[in-house]
Formats: structure tokens, C-alpha cells, sequence
């Protein structure tokens, strides 16, 4: 953070009630491949996030009178603006955020549905509902109705991985409820959050409804401790977000928060080009650094060797690379803390016994795709989130034990299991203790209207456009005597 930088790089305004402003304290963006400075966002102080909570506040009530066919309205000016703005949202995703074009251009029209999604849902939720009452004769003459209100004015802090689509699935919601609200985005990737903000400028949307702050995380804190906000929605590391609801007072908490996915695969899974892709594809996409990224896998033994060979084989052949190519699978990862911080854990597992099937090098922020085997489950590469581009393979002989094996983790976010067995199908969902459970598929599967979240360390609430809505508003209650 600086308060003087070269005037020949890109400057974004913050969005403070609903307008751009430069405060003349700015935060560089890298690009990620090039570790060169890209741009500068205004930053904001207490004062502003003051202004900013105050404004959203005052704007609850008519935020909250937005009919139906208004707030359709304003999702939908977006939809089309971000339609129009394809090419300069994925071009910002490759710079800011590292990541790999093809990724870039699918997160983009991940962006464009959740918008989408919200304005359909605004017109096609239900509004409330009819209640019986008379349920005792003291009762008889009492009938009730529920209608869901806007909660009021929301915190949202959203993560640097998704920086478009993550960011959309805090605040399309919002505007579906009737929420005013305050998002943070992260400081590695601001602007795809600003370019969001720009839109929303455009639009019919109240004063004061929405602010969009970059700002240091010691400012920040006012997000999580002010008892104006209602709600809280974080999406980021497990020990960040549980810290905050700790923190966060009498508002309600939504937390999506870190993983440690498994794959499981039965034998009667025919090993094809096509899986052995998925595999890559889940475990490697966007270097890794993916909450459902495919960390362990396990591999019936009766197929073990020959899914061990087709992968480590083509594995091989993928290496870390420039994110502005569309052949790149793997792109840098975020920043050179993070990529220390794997490398350590993988030589240490090597250390420790650990076979390195394919990778495990690291040339500054590119880290080789890395396959490990019969890695020590007391090591933190096993118990903890990777976050990069590591995954590790093992070895299981009894299906209801490696589901167990899955278990083991703190993490419970989303598994997935290859079986043309409907029992153990059936099995599978009944006893994995995660939010989501992808049958012949990796979990690494998310469309945007599923209820989305995870349990244990991964997290609290459900994503997805409509249980986001939902966790936006709240009952109230009307009861008529006859």
C-alpha cells in the first residue's frame, strides 16, 4: 500500500453509496504471471467505511420496498452489461488473479447466470406462506400467515480465487432480498469487484444500497463487529472465518470456508481418457486453488496401478504456465508466500516417505502439478487444505472404509465417489459428512443454484442463489383471530 504510484498504470475508484471515489490512498495489483504492478485501487479508511455503513443503513427501507419487477430489472441491466463486458472481465481475471483463460472465460458466464439466476428468483420465489393454527381447540379461531422481509443491511467479504463469481454470489443475492450492503473484496483481486460496483452504478438501485471497499483488513474489522449489519457472509480460510463469527455479535453468519475433497473410485469405474481429464481437471484447474479442488483420491486396489500409470503419465505432460494461454490448465499460484508455503509441505512429506509421482518443483509462483503417494496422514499436505496444485493419491480395499477415510477429515465440503452401485450410492450420501456429495464426478462440481456450503471446518449457511436469499431474510409472522 502506497500513496504514490506510477500515474502510466490503471487506476479504479472505490464505490462508496452507490458512487466511484479516489481517495488518494491506493493498493497496487500485480499481475500475477509477471509479478509487474497492473493497476491501483483507491483504498478506504474508517471514515468511509463509516459513511458507508451509515448510508447502507438508511437505504434499508427502500431497498426493502423494491417490488418484484425492480430488483428483475436491475439484475437484469447487469446480465446484459456483463454480456457486453466479456472480453475486459476475463482479461482482468487472467491479470489480477492468475488465472488460466479458459477458467477466466467459464467464470465469466458463471458471473452472468448468478445474475441471471437472482432475477428469475425474484420473480418465481414465494413470498411467504399460510400457516395452520388451529392445531388445539384454544387455538380454533386463529389462522397465520408468513411473509419473508429483507433481513437489512448486510457485511459480505469475498475471496481471491473466484474474484467475479463469489463476489456475485453475495451480492446478487442481496439485491434479490432487498439487502443494502458493505462487500470487501480481497486485496489480491479488487477490481473484478469494482467492475461489478461500476455496473451496479448504473442502475435504479436506492442510495446508500451498496458500497464496494478495498481496504486493510485492520479497517475491515468494523464488517464483522458493528451490530447494524444483520448478516455477515465470508468466504475465505477456515481460521479467518471461524475467528470472525466468534467476533461477529448478535448478527447472523454465513461461512464458506476451506476444503480437503476427496474422490473415491470403485472398481466398476472404467479408467478413461476421460476421467483420468476430470482428475486432472479437478485436482489442477486454476493451480489448485479451488475450495473443492480434488486433494485426495482414493483408488480401489483392484484398479490401483493401472489409474496410477494413466494418470502420473499424463500428468507429466502438464506443466505450470503463462494464464493468457488457452492450452494452460495450471497457472501461477497467487502469490510466493503461498507457493513457499506448499513447497515446504510437499518436501516435508517427501521427508517423511512420500513418493513424488509427477511435479513437486516450484520456479517462483509456477509449482509443477504435483502427484504424491503414501504420504503420511499426520503431515499438514494430508490434514490440512493444500490450496495449490498437489494432490494425493492412496490406496483402499473396502468401500465403506474409505468413505470412513474421507471422514477423517476436519474439513467437510463437498466428496465425490465413482460407483455404478446403487446402494453404494445410497450409502455414500447417507454417511459422507459433507455439505454436497457428487456422484461419478469430482467434487470439484458447482452449479449456481445449488445449495452450496460445507460442514465441520468448511463452514456454516448454504451459498446458492436462492438458500443465500433465504439466509437474507427473515420470517415475520401475522396472526388473525376470526
Amino acid at each position: 500500500m502506497k500513496n504514490t504510484v506510477d500515474q502510466s498504470i490503471l487506476e479504479f475508484p472505490l464505490y462508496i453509496a452507490n458512487k466511484p471515489v479516489k481517495t488518494g490512498q491506493w493498493l497496487e495489483v500485480q499481475d500475477k504471471f509477471s509479478g509487474k504492478i497492473y493497476a491501483k485501487v483507491a483504498l478506504a479508511d474508517d471514515k468511509i467505511l463509516e459513511k458507508a455503513i451509515s448510508s447502507a443503513v438508511k437505504a434499508e427501507q427502500e431497498m426493502a420496498a423494491l417490488k418484484p419487477f425492480q430488483k428483475q430489472k436491475i439484475l437484469l441491466h447487469c446480465v446484459n452489461r456483463f454480456k457486453e463486458m466479456r472480453d475486459e472481465l476475463t482479461q482482468i481475471l487472467i491479470i489480477e488473479g492468475g488465472k488460466p483463460k479458459l477458467a477466466a472465460t467459464a467464470e465469466v458466464e458463471r458471473l452472468i447466470n448468478t445474475f441471471q439466476l437472482a432475477a428469475d428468483a425474484v420473480t418465481t420465489m414465494d413470498e411467504g406462506r399460510l400457516m395452520p393454527l388451529a392445531v388445539t381447540p384454544a387455538a380454533a379461531a386463529y389462522s397465520g400467515m408468513i411473509r419473508y422481509v429483507s433481513i437489512g443491511a448486510v457485511s459480505l467479504i469475498s475471496p481471491f480465487n473466484f474474484p467475479l463469481n463469489l463476489t456475485a454470489h453475495k451480492i446478487a443475492p442481496a439485491i434479490a432480498a432487498g439487502c443494502p450492503f458493505v462487500l470487501k473484496p480481497a486485496s489480491l483481486t479488487p477490481i473484478s469487484a469494482l467492475k461489478i460496483a461500476q455496473v451496479l452504478a448504473e442502475t435504479d438501485l436506492p442510495k446508500g444500497a451498496f458500497s464496494i471497499l478495498p481496504c486493510p483488513r485492520e479497517h475491515a474489522d468494523v464488517l464483522v463487529t458493528d451490530d447494524r449489519f444483520k448478516l455477515l457472509s465470508f468466504t475465505g480460510s477456515d481460521q479467518v472465518g471461524w475467528d470472525m463469527k466468534a467476533r461477529a455479535g448478535r448478527k447472523k453468519v454465513t461461512l464458506e470456508l476451506g476444503g480437503n475433497a476427496a474422490v473415491l473410485i470403485e472398481p466398476d469405474t472404467a479408467i478413461s481418457d476421460a476421467l483420468i481429464d476430470r482428475l486432472i481437471g479437478g485436482a489442477y484447474s486454476h493451480a489448485g486453488q479451488v475450495c473443492i479442488s480434488v486433494q485426495r483420491i482414493l483408488v480401489h486396489a483392484d484398479i490401483y496401478s493401472e489409474l496410477k500409470k494413466k494418470l502420473t503419465a499424463k500428468l507429466k505432460k502438464i506443466h505450470a504456465a503463462d494464464p493468457s494461454l488457452e492450452s494452460t490448465i495450471v497457472g501461477p499460484m497467487i502469490k510466493d508466500g503461498e507457493a513457499v508455503r506448499l513447497k515446504k509441505w510437499v518436501d516435508k512429506a517427501e521427508k517423511k516417505g512420500a513418493k513424488v509421482l509427477a511435479g513437486g518443483t516450484l520456479k517462483g509462483v509456477l509449482f509443477e502439478p504435483t502427484l504424491l503417494e503414501n504420504v503420511d496422514e499426520s503431515l499438514e499436505i494430508y490434514q490440512n487444505e493444500a490450496f495449490g496444485p498437489v494432490a494425493i493419491l492412496e490406496k483402499y480395499t473396502d468401500f465403506e472404509q474409505g468413505i470412513a477415510t474421507i471422514n477423517k477429515s476436519r474439513f467437510g465440503l463437498q466428496a465425490g465417489v465413482y460407483t455404478q452401485n446403487l446402494n453404494k450410492m445410497m450409502y455414500a450420501w447417507d454417511h459422507l459428512h459433507v455439505g454436497g456429495v457428487i456422484i461419478n464426478d469430482v467434487p470439484t462440481f458447482r452449479v449456481d443454484n445449488m445449495p452450496y456450503g460445507g460442514v465441520k471446518d468448511s463452514g456454516l449457511g448454504r451459498e446458492g442463489i436462492q438458500s443465500a436469499i433465504r439466509d437474507m431474510q427473515e420470517e415475520r409472522l401475522l396472526v388473525i383471530k376470526q
